[in-house]
């Protein structure tokens, strides 16, 4: 058996909400009960992976994001300090445990989970979350039935000891869910720039002849109080894109220039992903 701790790689990037993770879930577990790992799923209500969408710009640029949430299994987890009775439990290889016998009635508990990971059973009276399919794992299987489901890949389970792990996350730019929580989670996401950051796009054209064309190889740059932040070529379509800015309402001043034409600027605040649409350039004097 590998020895380490279990960790889940999401990569936002391959995320389609095709929601096979989440069925794979609901069939595992609703009406079925594990003893000692937890009590049967409900039929309704309980999304135990809850897929999130983020739709970035406007048309004609507009890109859609997917993040699958679920219980993080944290090192430094708010709800095991929030149980009672030692209702919640940190396992050798990482994986948290809600007991379904000594947890019941502790409502507390899904209040203190600040991903909203935790769910209510009412008819159990019963705290709930994404148990890792731990249930599977002690049983020899390689990893749960989310990530056997995932058909592009976007979930990955790894086990591995937490130096091989922090090496992992460095070398493919992994990050939490939540960085401002600080509770060591196990569950790491790759690109989830495609969710929490903006963007600047436009589609740069001109007039020659009498005919509006786009315009390609145009260059474009950008700067923020007046030092250089990117530059790029328009494309075939007169499209440029500048991604991975914070949505924090800075102010950004473009500069387009191309053969033949005018100078053109514009500025614009970033606080949400921005597409300025068409930009026509003007002829040189």
């Amino acid at each position: 058996m590998t020895t380490g701790k279990w960790n889940l790689i999401v990569d936002v990037a391959e995320c389609t909400n095709c929601q096979l993770c989440t069925l794979a879930l609901q069939d595992e577990h609703v009406g079925n009960a594990y003893p000692g790992y937890a009590e049967a799923m409900p039929k309704h209500g309980h999304r135990w992976i809850d897929i999130k969408r983020k739709e970035r710009g406007s048309a004609p640029h507009l890109d859609v994001a997917y993040v699958p949430t679920l219980c993080q299994h944290c090192d430094d987890a708010p709800c095991m300090k929030a149980a009672e009775d030692g209702a919640i439990t940190k396992r050798p290889d990482g994986i948290v445990l809600i007991d379904p016998v000594r947890a019941k009635g502790q409502r507390q508990i899904v209040e203190a989970c600040p991903y909203g990971a935790i769910v209510w059973n009412e008819e159990k009276q019963l705290p709930q979350a994404w148990f890792f399919d731990a249930h599977l794992l002690d049983t020899g299987w390689q990893e749960p039935r989310c990530v056997s489901v995932c058909a592009t890949g976007a979930l990955k389970a790894v086990k591995l000891d937490d130096g091989g792990m922090a090496r992992l996350a460095d070398s493919e730019g992994l990050e939490p869910l939540r960085p401002d929580l600080a509770t060591k989670p196990r569950v790491h996401y790759k690109n989830l720039w495609r969710y929490t950051k903006a963007f600047v796009a436009g589609s740069v054209s001109a007039e020659r002849d009498g005919i509006v064309d786009c315009v390609e190889g145009a260059l474009v740059r950008l700067t923020k109080d007046g030092a250089g932040i990117a530059e790029t070529i328009t494309d075939a379509f007169g499209d440029f894109k500048f991604d991975r800015l914070e949505p924090d309402g800075s102010c950004y001043a473009l500069e387009i220039a191309a053969d033949g034409f005018a100078l053109d600027r514009a500025e614009v605040t970033v606080d949400d992903s921005v597409s300025l649409a068409e930009i026509r350039l003007s002829k040189s004097a």
